[in-house]
């Protein structure tokens, strides 16, 4: 169970893989798309036993009962076609601009904290805050460490759009958006409005401002169908929507397992989680794709089966978050 900073994810999850170790890695998987295929690619290549290793994105909102049925409606057509997907993410806390460095905690071996990153001064907006554990982490706004909340929140949206597009190995093929990034400290993208188009025509939204709250609306042909909040209330344009049941052949999310659950009793089965590693990194390339065109400020276009922009070598260049040190290689 990989559960650190976002930075340390790909690194110990290459590790963990080639030690043949089953692995459930939190979200967000990864620092890029090169990252977050580097550990796919460690992931089917197995460990030195070659047997299989079962892997798993840890998000819990496939397990969220309101999300899930969302998903479920969607997909067995309730609201018809779909056409677009728009997610709001909620706000976050005024950068901090400075901060003195500070020694370092007795309790933290802060080297190995730092790991694969360069060494910097200790300072608790780095990090955390230290025995706090109600606090959002520090370094969740530091770039070197995490890419703020397009990811963090995107590792939970993007996926269950994904899922509910049908589109969970595949991707958009369009992108274009623009974000604020402070000049601080915390220096995350903030404050962003970015569109993605799927090549079937659905087109996703997502927005961060300082006033709003989590939510994903799904609108049909036919329809609309609102998650709202964290875990979740569900709303849909036609109430009697809720308390339907699925037809025989129809997808049924009913008896989704919580993530941890699922994770156990596929290694005890040898079979595939509901939430692939694979699946984890298609989704957080989403959020990655978005940032990169926040900071181009250009529409984009998006090879989802190779992984590249097209005809864009400076946006290209950007797939690649190469760690000062690579553990894995030692």
């Amino acid at each position: 169970m990989i559960s650190t900073p976002d930075f340390w994810h790909v690194p110990m999850g290459i590790l963990a893989a080639k030690a043949g170790k089953h692995i459930s890695c939190e979200k967000p998987l990864s620092m890029s798309v090169h990252q977050g295929r580097e550990l796919v690619d460690a992931i089917k290549k197995g460990g030195r036993s070659g047997g299989p290793v079962v892997n798993r994105t840890d998000s819990e909102f496939r397990s969220l009962r309101p999300q899930n049925q969302a998903v479920e409606l969607v997909r067995n057509g309730r609201i018809g076609k779909l056409l677009r997907v728009e997610v709001a993410f909620p706000s976050d806390p005024t950068p901090v601009s400075v901060q003195a460095d500070m020694p370092v905690p007795r309790e933290l071996n802060y080297d190995l904290w730092l790991g694969p990153s360069l060494p910097v001064p200790y300072t608790d907006m780095r990090v955390h805050t230290p025995f706090d554990m109600l606090k959002r982490p520090n370094w969740m706004r530091v770039d070197t460490y995490a890419q703020g909340m397009i990811a963090n929140w995107g590792a939970h949206y993007f996926d269950v759009t994904q899922w509910a597009n049908n589109s969970e190995y595949s991707g958009p093929v369009e992108v274009q958006g623009k974000g604020e990034f402070p000049k601080s400290l915390w220096n995350s993208m903030i404050n962003f409005n970015v569109t993605y188009r799927y090549a079937n025509g659905v087109e996703l939204t997502c927005q961060q401002t300082p006033t709003s709250k989590p939510s994903i609306n799904y609108i049909g042909a036919d329809g609309w169908i609102l998650v709202e909040g964290y875990p979740g209330s569900i709303s849909c344009s036609n109430p009697a929507l809720l308390t339907s049941r699925p037809e025989a052949g129809e997808l049924d999310l009913s008896k989704t397992g919580w993530d941890k659950t699922d994770f156990i009793e596929s290694i005890k089965a040898n079979r595939k989680t509901l939430e692939p590693i694979e699946v984890g990194h298609r989704t957080i390339s989403i959020s990655q794709i978005g940032l990169i065109a926040c900071q181009l400020e250009e529409k984009l276009k998006w090879n989802p089966e190779k992984e590249l922009f097209e005809g864009n070598n400076q946006a290209n260049a950007l797939l690649a978050a190469p760690l000062a040190r690579k553990p894995w290689a030692l």
